[in-house]
């Protein structure tokens, strides 16, 4: 039977342990020399306790529903979830993962997963081809010195897998490394472009005395970017060869001597899909795998337009967990304000930053309309404002966020709050 995922608790909660300084933007100076924890426990107040801004802040509430909606869901259709840590780099977002019953963590290149084992991660699946001489000899090591440890990379080429195979034999590991052929398509990603090409991979791997071939990998979401039906026939197409893949393999022999074969794809965007082509029958014991990572804290922008569950009906949408308070510095215009957040602070890549609130002086909060960000410099954001919005100098604006993965690697430590109260500090480590 396949050992749980397992992390290292008391690594996670020595986050807590660690001292606030100057190094943590938005944080107030009185908590300057408390630790992590002292200053959860304090239930500080997001505008009366002297935080600076800007200031990115994660829904406590928010946070759990999305956790508790993707753990039903793939439980309901059958699939496991080694969600992407890129998205947030937070063992304390990963323990909560965990807790929720996630098969692994995803990451995406080797200095990812030595954070990831710096907290115990105990399965990690490397989405990624692993060719560095100097990682694959800290990953021998590792692995060498954790038999629970489980790892998983991807190869696509022959020579990819002749590079690891040499650098690999010279090391002499205890054991093979496990590796997933990686399908591409022709204007994707990575990844093999044929089945053919997969196929000749996937033998080399098999003839390898130092790895060991355990399944078929690849990435839908590098071939469409909405949510169109042309979009959704690209995926479901490239999923089909996918599968296929597997069937050759699985013709071919190459697949025999698996209790379980690893066939994952799935991002946040069209995982629904993925699920649906993972769970047909198969003629090999398949463990079908997602690895969807913005879920858990969701968006304002690309994802929120772009996930399944705001296109499948009687599935509760995921909520966003992320805002931005950024305070109104200048109004030289009418039709103009200025904002203190910038490129430095918030995501940009998949959607500007979406104006949902207005704080005045006074402390009351209301909805604001009629408001949206223009542009962003390094520092500042650009409000362009109707005749309605009524935004003064000294105001902070609440703005709704776009795509997690460019947000959580501008701050270290990042509030959690319920309401305007702080309950939490996420630490993160990019």
């Amino acid at each position: 039977m396949q050992q749980l995922m397992e992390m290292d608790l008391s690594a996670v909660a020595d986050i807590r342990s660690e001292r606030i300084s100057w190094r943590f933007k938005g944080l107030p100076s009185s908590t300057f020399g408390s630790t992590v924890g002292e200053v959860a426990d304090r239930r500080l107040d997001l505008f009366a306790d002297e935080f600076v801004g800007p200031l990115v802040v994660l829904d406590a509430d928010a946070l759990t529903h999305n956790l508790t909606t993707m753990a039903k869901w793939c439980d309901n259709h059958g699939v496991k979830l080694a969600p992407h840590g890129k998205t947030t780099m937070a063992p304390q977002l990963f323990q909560r993962q965990v807790e929720h019953g996630v098969w692994g963590i995803t990451a995406a290149n080797a200095s990812q997963v030595r954070v990831y084992r710096a907290f115990g991660v105990s399965r990690v699946l490397l989405a990624n081809q692993l060719l560095d001489p100097a990682a694959l000899r800290w990953l021998v090591a590792e692995l060498d010195h954790d038999p629970r440890f489980e790892f998983s990379c991807w190869a696509d080429s022959e020579a990819g897998v002749a590079l690891m195979s040499e650098t690999l034999q010279e090391l002499q590991p205890s054991r093979p490394v496990d590796v997933l052929v990686e399908l591409g398509a022709p204007g994707g990603r990575t990844g093999a472009r044929d089945l053919d090409t997969a196929l000749a991979v996937a033998r080399a791997v098999d003839q390898s005395p130092v790895l060991r071939l355990v399944g078929v990998g690849g990435y839908e979401g590098a071939l469409a970017h909405d949510a169109s039906e042309s979009s959704q026939s690209i995926v479901d197409r490239y999923l089909s060869d996918l599968r296929t893949l597997v069937l050759r393999l699985a013709d071919a022999g190459l697949l025999d001597e698996l209790d379980e074969v690893i066939v994952t794809a799935g991002g946040s965007a069209y995982f629904d899909q993925v699920a649906a082509t993972l769970t047909q029958p198969w003629p090999v014991p398949v463990n079908p795998v997602l690895r969807s990572g913005a879920y858990i804290t969701h968006d304002d922008g690309f994802y929120r337009g772009i996930s399944p569950f705001s296109r499948i009906d009687g599935v509760e949408p995921f909520r966003s967990a992320l805002r931005a308070w950024a305070q109104v510095t200048s109004r030289p215009q009418r039709d103009l304000a200025l904002l203190t957040i910038g490129k430095r602070d918030a995501s940009f890549d998949e959607g500007l930053p979406e104006p949902q609130l207005v704080r005045r002086r006074d402390g009351a909060i209301a909805p604001l309309t009629q408001a949206k960000v223009t542009a962003l410099n390094d520092q500042h954001a650009f409000l362009s404002l109707g005749a309605e919005a009524t935004v003064r100098v000294g105001d902070w604006v609440g703005l709704g966020l776009s795509h997690p993965c460019t947000v959580f690697d501008k701050w270290q430590l990042i509030p959690v709050v319920e309401g305007t109260t702080v309950v939490d500090l996420i630490r993160t480590y990019f």
